[in-house]
């Protein structure tokens, strides 16, 4: 199981989902190729679960919660695939 600062690559996954982390290619310049795609894989599952979770309907600040957290995964997914390319990483 890959860690990334202490962490394993869930918690971060989740941190970057809450906003406590941000994904740009400052921080994905000091891991490894097996750690990025660990960390994209987690982001990923991380998604999903939050995709299958009860759809607020009637909570506007729920709704809003929930998609600012797809969003930032959403944003995380974009970067790591472009720093994979650029970096002639395989990641599926």
């Amino acid at each position: 199981m890959a860690n990334i600062r202490g962490k394993s690559l869930e918690a971060i996954a989740k941190d970057i989902s809450d906003g406590y982390l941000t994904v740009n290619p400052i921080f994905l310049k000091s891991l490894d190729e097996e750690a990025i795609k660990g960390l994209y894989q987690a982001i990923q599952k991380v998604q999903s679960i939050i995709r299958g979770e009860k759809f607020p309907f009637n909570d506007i600040e729920a709704i809003r919660t929930r998609n600012m957290r797809l969003q930032r995964l959403h944003l995380s997914l974009i970067i790591l695939k472009n720093f994979a390319r650029e970096r002639k990483i395989i990641l599926v």
